[in-house]
């Protein structure tokens, strides 16, 4: 079967689920990844992130857009990105991140999936710039909570990627498309540990042991956020919320998937409202361990 073509578009150089997606994506066969654009915060320090891991991964044939530096947010992967630049890359590198979406898509020959793991400001600027890029795409997102929140929480909560730039969401939600996301109900819960974890600590695989070491260097410089209270990074991940996105451009067979009318509101919190638009949500798991397994697999 012929590999889908994708576009990720990530706010790398946070939190490091972003990283583990990304060489969770260069991991998969069944997807073909045609660009990745660095959305909000220092784009340009997200892009150096994403230059050096492709470099590591032998995937310097992969283009890098950097996109919309809207915030400032901690360099949190400074120690091991080191003094590398953009200039150690040698790909491609468009400074127009949001006109090289919408070049990409409507330059494809054949429907492209966009993968969103972070806020929206690229996605919805690519839709002003050209909305006819809706008819030769999709849209998975890591975005919302319906009717978990974090850490499994028994009631939603404003999520990080709808509450940072809401506007955009609300732009790229209210946009008649094919969209899919994966809220917190599925992805806040996801962990790699015990032998899934010790596997990829043991692997010789050059970018497994560079996503280990963004892990460990990352958790120096966060330990103290809240929610990573008592955790051990030496024994287990941090909750992966990005791979379940990245995994539902090529499957779902794994998660429980509803058809509901979703709204963003004013505050960030998404609903189930009759008055949004109508969207796939994975809403629960028919086994997260088995994707926990294919998670450490393809990594190691």
């Amino acid at each position: 079967m012929k590999p889908i073509p994708v576009i990720l578009d990530t706010d790398i150089g946070l939190d490091v689920d972003d990283v583990w997606a990304l060489a969770f994506l260069l991991r998969c066969p069944e997807l073909d990844l045609k660009l990745i654009v660095t959305a909000t915060g220092d784009t340009n320090y997200s892009a150096r992130l994403v230059a050096k891991l492709l470099q590591i991964a032998g995937r310097e044939d992969i283009p890098i857009g950097i996109g919309i530096p809207l915030d400032t947010a901690p360099h949190t992967h400074s120690e091991w990105l080191g003094d590398y630049s953009l200039s150690d890359f040698h790909g491609d590198i468009f400074q127009d991140g949001v006109s090289a979406i919408c070049r990409t898509v409507m330059n494809s020959p054949e429907p492209l999936t966009i993968v969103s793991i972070g806020p929206l400001p690229n996605i919805a600027a690519a839709l002003a710039q050209s909305p006819p890029l809706t008819g030769n795409s999709r849209f998975i997102g890591m975005h919302g909570s319906l009717r978990r929140g974090y850490q499994g929480a028994l009631s939603p909560m404003k999520e990080y990627n709808v509450k940072k730039h809401t506007a955009s969401c609300q732009r790229v939600f209210e946009t008649p498309w094919d969209i899919s996301v994966t809220p917190l109900d599925t992805c806040g819960t996801v962990i790699l540990k015990d032998d899934n974890f010790e596997k990829l600590k043991a692997s010789n695989d050059p970018l497994t042991q560079a996503v280990i070491q963004n892990h460990f260097e990352w958790f120096k410089v966060v330990k103290e956020w809240p929610g990573l209270a008592g955790m051990d990074s030496q024994i287990q991940s941090s909750v992966l919320y990005d791979m379940v996105a990245v995994y539902m451009a090529f499957s779902e067979s794994l998660l429980e998937m509803e058809t509901l009318p979703i709204r963003v509101m004013d505050d960030g919190r998404t609903i189930i409202d009759d008055s949004g638009q109508k969207m796939r949500c994975a809403t629960e798991w028919k086994d997260k361990r088995q994707f926990e397994r294919l998670l450490s697999d393809r990594l190691a």
